[in-house]
């Protein structure tokens, strides 16, 4: 049963898997990116390295790669929303490539500097237009496990850089990174497009041989017609940055989303895998080299977020969310009394094994849920009009708290002891589960617009034209008392009678 069940989900999706994979492969680039300093700062602190580095620049290596993400905000939001969601991925992998040519060529820090600033710019436009993406493009059935994908991408690019960096030349990685998004560069424009996007700049022809393309059928009038309804409606809705908290719904999305993705970083992820080897070493667990700690660290991750990637849409983002948090807080917990009696100068020589255990359970249970929800959600809570500004905000987040977290390790556990940092991170988790079961609303198995009712607090009509068209009025209806204090009485009449 569970078998047909699995095979029905997939049943003619075949083209939407292959414009997913073409479109988020690049990801694998950006995780490469992202976990590059851990293992190869030390080969360029080295004395055998061909460029000599100050005393600053192994921070500064790690901060140039969230300014650049910070500062690519509003190229983000033009791109998207201008040149599409497919243009945007496209200039992205140009720019990726750009990157890894420099870090191949760099004979001095300059060099570097520039590639990651350039990445950090990179990843923020890929990381906002790929979900958006692949969220339009999908099917409701399996909209979660797509969406899971570049996350997978991502973190089989850290497994890459973790396994390659250490024991290969300083520019192998760079021709492994060169040729990924060239594989990218090359399939990915023949691809189709956003339906949503095709519909909303009036190319409704266009669209409507994107989606057959996707379906694999050319019965699809009655799902155009929906997106048709999604688009128009949105449309009526304003698109200004004031509407994110303004509109009740909107607000409520970037509430969940901040939060989620201050929850990821303040569940020590990013911590985990910039200090993976200096924490194993502090916690004096001498049971496995730390290059190999790394590569079965990022090893988990992978095989973890993949089964989670498959279940997603089969038990819901909250019930993974929830459970997920509680067992990554727990690890921490774990991790943090460790510290805690280590420096006490308590005798734990017999349960040195403790810190490399629960770090790689951390990293199963922390992707099983934690590390890949938020970017399954991320693409479905924001309306048309305020997807792009919605997601960039989200994606700005991630990266401020990544910095925020990074910052907090980095200081309490100079001042104070490891234990502290592990503490707070342990209890974000706790708090982040309650989050999940009292305000997150359940996505799965929901349609984009269906999504937008929930937010709403709307019930969800029957889907006969007539309903339809009623629910569509009402809906807008409730976004113009939403925004009546900035909305004329006129402009609110025009909102009504275009819906």
């Amino acid at each position: 049963m569970r078998e047909k069940s699995l095979l029905h989900m997939f049943q003619g999706t075949f083209p939407q898997l292959i414009a997913v994979l073409t479109g988020t492969i690049g990801a694998i680039s950006d995780g490469m990116h992202y976990g590059w300093t851990a293992p190869v700062l030390p080969t360029l602190e080295s004395n055998s390295s061909h460029i000599h580095l100050q005393e600053r620049d192994h921070i500064w290596l790690e901060t140039i790669y969230m300014i650049g993400g910070i500062t690519g905000l509003p190229i983000t939001i033009f791109a998207v929303d201008t040149i599409g969601r497919k243009g945007s991925i496209i200039i992205s992998a140009f720019m990726a490539l750009v990157s890894w040519i420099l870090i191949a060529v760099a004979d001095s820090t300059l060099f570097l500097y520039i590639a990651r600033y350039i990445i950090g710019l990179s990843g923020d436009v890929a990381f906002v237009a790929a979900p958006m993406y692949v969220a339009e493009i999908a099917d409701k059935k399996i909209r979660g496990f797509l969406a899971g994908i570049i996350y997978l991408m991502m973190l089989l690019g850290i497994l890459i850089i973790y396994a390659v960096a250490p024991y290969a030349p300083f520019y192998v990685p760079s021709i492994v990174g060169s040729v990924i998004v060239i594989i990218q560069l090359i399939t990915f424009p023949f691809m189709p497009d956003s339906p949503y996007y095709l519909i909303s700049k009036g190319k409704d022809e266009k669209a409507k041989r994107h989606l057959q393309r996707l379906r694999g059928s050319d019965d699809v009038d009655k799902e155009l017609k929906e997106i048709t309804a999604a688009v128009n409606r949105q449309k009526s809705e304003k698109g200004r940055p004031q509407d994110l908290v303004l509109i009740a719904s909107n607000r409520k999305a970037v509430i969940i989303m901040v939060i989620l993705n201050a929850a990821q970083h303040f569940s020590s992820i990013s911590v985990m895998l910039m200090n993976l080897h200096e924490i194993l070493m502090s916690a004096d667990s001498i049971y496995m080299r730390s290059q190999n700690a790394g590569i079965l660290f990022a090893a988990l991750m992978l095989l973890s977020a993949t089964i989670a990637d498959f279940v997603v849409d089969k038990f819901g983002r909250k019930y993974l969310l929830t459970i997920s948090s509680l067992l990554t807080g727990l690890c921490l917990l774990v991790l943090a009394v460790y510290f805690t009696f280590k420096n006490c100068n308590y005798d734990i020589s017999g349960v040195s094994w403790i810190p490399i255990v629960t770090v790689m359970v951390y990293a199963a249970v922390f992707k099983f849920g934690l590390g890949i929800i938020p970017i399954v959600m991320t693409a479905e809570l924001f309306p048309a009009k305020t997807k792009a500004m919605g997601m960039t905000i989200a994606d700005c987040a991630y990266v401020f708290f990544a910095w925020i977290s990074i910052e907090i390790y980095q200081r309490l556990s100079t001042a104070y002891g490891h234990e502290v940092p592990f503490y707070i991170f342990a209890a974000s988790c706790i708090l982040t589960a309650v989050f999940a079961q009292l305000y997150i609303p359940e996505t799965k198995g929901k349609t984009l617009e269906e999504i937008q009712f929930i937010l709403k607090g709307v019930p969800f009509p029957l889907r006969s034209n007539s309903l339809r068209s009623e629910s569509l009025s009402f809906h807008a209806t409730l976004d113009n008392k939403d925004n009546k204090i900035n909305s004329t009485p006129e402009k609110n009449s025009n909102e009504k009678s275009g819906v």
